[in-house]
């Protein structure tokens, strides 16, 4: 089970995610990616590879090497899986890869219960893909995240998760911890702001009053 939230983690995360991707620019979506699983101190990160593994893979694998956790890439074939491989380089070593349904693992398989998901969503099916994702992680706050979004975010508001205008567009949803008793929950939501002058974007993550959100099938 994973700790709380570590602001250290998330911050270190980050940094290793920028230098693995060999960046001297301002950060992508996957350095967020990496810091987003550090702070969640994710032990098992599963990712849904739309195609060959990429910079968000080596995301998670920056995470895990903060939190001591594993990340599995799900390939939809043989010739995805080795070309990932070599996409990956040294890094690839950090990963387990496996060929297999998406769906059927994450529901019945080896990774069910992960505390943090990583969906391609240019994965056929990627909505069902989400879905399972979500039933199947860890029902004790895991994050179930999509990336390369795009303009499916308008269709996919009965899914209640969070848009975030990052990169190709992120979605974001949490599985609400069971078993609190009367403890009063509070539910986050993330705000983007860019400053008009140096186009940078800065990303807060504010706290309200908790309100119960399903996703709804």
């Amino acid at each position: 089970m994973s700790a709380g939230w570590s602001a250290e983690n998330a911050k270190r995360a980050y940094l290793q995610a920028l230098k693995m991707a060999k960046r001297g620019k301002e950060p992508d979506v996957a350095e967020f990616i990496s810091a987003l699983a550090a702070g969640k101190n994710a032990q098992l990160m599963v990712v849904a590879s739309a195609g060959v593994a990429d910079s968000t893979t080596l995301a998670l694998a920056a995470a895990a090497h903060q939190t001591g956790g594993r990340v599995v890439c799900i390939s939809c074939g043989e010739n995805e899986l080795k070309a990932s491989k070599k996409a990956l380089g040294v890094h690839g070593d950090s990963v387990e890869f496996v060929v297999g349904d998406v769906k059927s693992l994450m529901l019945g398989g080896d990774y069910k219960g992960a505390d943090f998901v990583l969906v391609d969503c240019d994965i056929t099916n990627a909505r069902e893909v989400f879905l399972a994702a979500f039933k199947g992680a860890n029902k004790d706050g895991a994050l179930v995240v999509g990336y390369n979004v795009r303009h499916r975010a308008s269709r996919w508001r009965q899914l209640k998760a969070s848009f975030l205008p990052i990169g190709e567009g992120l979605l974001v949803t949490k599985i609400d911890p069971i078993g609190k008793g009367n403890v009063q929950r509070r539910r986050s939501r993330w705000i983007v702001q860019v400053d008009n002058c140096t186009g940078e974007e800065h990303i807060f993550r504010v706290t309200s009053s908790y309100r119960k959100v399903q996703l709804q099938v």
